[in-house]
């Protein structure tokens, strides 16, 4: 048995039921191979045991009072990865799926795309189980504030600086700020993600919408391609997704789906114009389903299925954790799909990798892809420390340029270690490599 595998059995024994951590760690041990036999010096250290375990776990209660005034009881999560290039960076996620597993596993993917952005910033990861959807603002504030009465104390500008995710958005992130500034009487960076009245950055909103479409385009002009021209489905409707659909227009693309849990909207005319301006605001305003969209302009709606089933050129799931299984992957394939770029962390599982690897796709993980948000939300933590805005276009070029570089890293490190054009294994290892080498002049800590 090589060291990884002897590596990955541990991680697995170590931390039983959690197939979600168990699935991201395998996939980034697995195309470390060639890099430990290179350096032995990482298995001597123990950085990849070390990188493995969470420097800090975080589980506590979250009580909080309804509109009926029944106190109901949450449970919140803060895992705080590895600190090795700068102060823990993750997003908080409120949903029901919300578990330890799932956590762990979006801190663990946080290191190495965080590491990507060439940014000093370490990975983390928060949560909870609270569903926003169907509560009052009084409801959503009331569990704000209780979750930031524990997590406050666990968090800091040089410390760990939490952001959205799935369920946060600007109004949860304003409650959440508005308690720690209450409790630490303090006004500093401990967020990304704020209103752009009180400490927010001009981009942040569309950046990892816009930064995955950047990096597809990298992708596709390495090729001799490009999105112009391209049908692409989508399968989420959040910020995400949204700003995605408006960047893949403005380079000429055609998106024809969105979706949710509950199914997608089908519009072979292409999602823009009114149609975007009412997707919008749909989610991140106002909670309603992705059917709403279908309802309002008279669009196909297909229940219970995944917009895999749509010929498409390019593939993007912008919604959540393994929602491309090996079925789709083939459906997907036999369709004519050329290109798929994960938006969403680890939508595909690993059966579904091999499907694309095998079949020669152009495939995009999701640590380079979506790496945009953390990237900007980095740049709002420097405007933060210096008490200063730059402007949309200063931004947005910034963001360009990094994720221009996370391309070329990932492509440079897959050439390097024997597995050209595999971009995953390119992004897992020039991430690894960074935060190794810290880990190592570091010391054993």
């Amino acid at each position: 048995m090589s060291y990884v595998s002897d590596l990955l059995e541990r991680v697995i024994k170590r931390n039983p039921n959690e197939g979600e951590f168990h699935q991201a760690v395998s996939e980034v041990l697995e195309t470390l191979e060639p890099v430990v036999k290179r350096h032995p010096e990482y298995i001597e250290s123990g950085v990849l045991e070390r990188m493995v375990e969470p420097e800090r776990q975080i589980i506590f209660r979250v009580p909080w009072v309804d509109d009926q005034g029944k106190v109901q009881v949450n449970r919140g999560f803060r895992v705080q990865f590895n600190s090795a290039i700068g102060p823990y960076k993750g997003g908080l996620r409120f949903h029901p799926s919300v578990n330890a597993s799932i956590i762990k596993f979006l801190g663990f993917e946080q290191i190495f795309k965080n590491s990507l952005t060439g940014l000093p910033i370490g990975g983390g990861k928060g949560g909870s189980d609270f569903d926003p959807r169907g509560k009052s603002n009084g409801e959503v504030m009331r569990f704000c504030q209780s979750f930031m009465t524990e997590l406050f104390r666990h968090i800091g500008p040089d410390t760990d600086v939490p952001a959205g995710d799935i369920g946060v958005g600007a109004r949860e992130i304003g409650y959440m700020y508005g308690q720690y500034k209450r409790i630490q009487n303090a006004y500093e960076g401990v967020f990304t993600g704020k209103g752009l009245t009180w400490g927010g950055s001009l981009g942040r909103t569309e950046a990892t919408g816009h930064g995955v479409a950047y990096f597809l385009e990298e992708m596709l002009k390495a090729q001799g391609q490009s999105v112009e021209g391209k049908t692409v489905t989508v399968s989420g409707y959040g910020n995400v997704g949204t700003y995605l659909i408006e960047k893949i227009n403005e380079m000429g693309g055609k998106v024809v789906t969105i979706g949710d849990e509950f199914g997608y909207v089908y519009d072979p005319d292409g999602i823009r114009g009114d149609k975007l301006d009412f997707l919008m605001d749909l989610w991140c305003i106002h909670r309603k389903p992705a059917r709403t969209l279908a309802d309002e302009f008279g669009l196909k709606w297909v229940e219970g299925k995944r917009p895999w089933e749509v010929p498409c050129d390019i593939a993007i799931p912008t919604a959540t954790q393994n929602e491309i299984d090996e079925t789709s992957a083939h459906q997907l394939v036999k369709n004519g799909c050329m290109c798929v770029a994960e938006a969403a962390n680890m939508p595909s599982t690993a059966g579904a990798i091999k499907v694309f690897q095998d079949s020669k796709i152009l495939f995009a993980p999701a640590k380079a892809a979506n790496a945009g948000g953390v990237a900007v939300s980095a740049l709002e933590m420097s405007q933060n420390s210096m008490r200063y805005s730059w402007s949309f276009e200063e931004v947005d070029k910034k963001l360009k340029s990094i994720m221009t570089n996370i391309y070329r890293k990932a492509s440079e490190a897959a050439n390097e270690y024997g597995v050209e054009g595999n971009l995953l294994a390119g992004a897992n290892i020039a991430g690894f490599v960074k935060v190794a080498d810290a880990m190592l002049a570091q010391g054993v800590v």
